[in-house]
C-alpha cells in the first residue's frame, strides 16, 4: 500500500473513530457496529510493519486508540445504567406483587 493510500486510510479511520464516539455517546449500538467494522477493515488493510510508521502515523493511531477507549468506557457506562434500571424494575415488580396480595386479603 502506498504512503498516500495509507495516510488516507488512517485519516478515514480517525474520522470513523470520532463518529464511533458520537454513536457511543448516544448509545446507538447499530451505528457502533457498522462504524467499528468499517474502521477495522481499514486498519487491517494497512498492515504496518514494525518501524514503518511515521511519527504522524503513530500519532493518528494513538488518537484512534484513545477515541476507542473513550467509546468503550461510554458503552460500559450505558450498560451499567441499563442493568441498574432493569434491577430497579425487577424490585418494583416484586414490591407490586407483594403489596397487591396483601391488599386483596383486607
Amino acid at each position: 500500500m502506498s504512503s498516500a493510500n495509507g495516510n488516507a486510510a488512517l485519516a478515514r479511520a480517525l474520522t470513523l473513530s470520532r463518529e464511533l464516539l458520537a454513536a457511543a455517546e448516544s448509545a446507538d449500538t447499530r451505528s457502533l457496529a457498522l462504524l467499528d467494522a468499517e474502521r477495522m477493515r481499514l486498519l487491517k488493510s494497512l498492515r504496518f510493519e514494525r518501524g514503518s510508521l511515521s511519527a504522524d502515523d503513530r500519532l493518528v493511531l494513538k488518537q484512534v486508540a484513545e477515541l476507542n477507549d473513550r467509546a468503550i468506557g461510554l458503552m460500559e457506562h450505558h450498560k451499567r445504567r441499563k442493568e441498574r434500571a432493569m434491577d430497579t424494575a425487577v424490585v418494583g415488580r416484586r414490591a407490586v406483587a407483594a403489596y397487591s396480595s396483601v391488599r386483596l386479603q383486607r
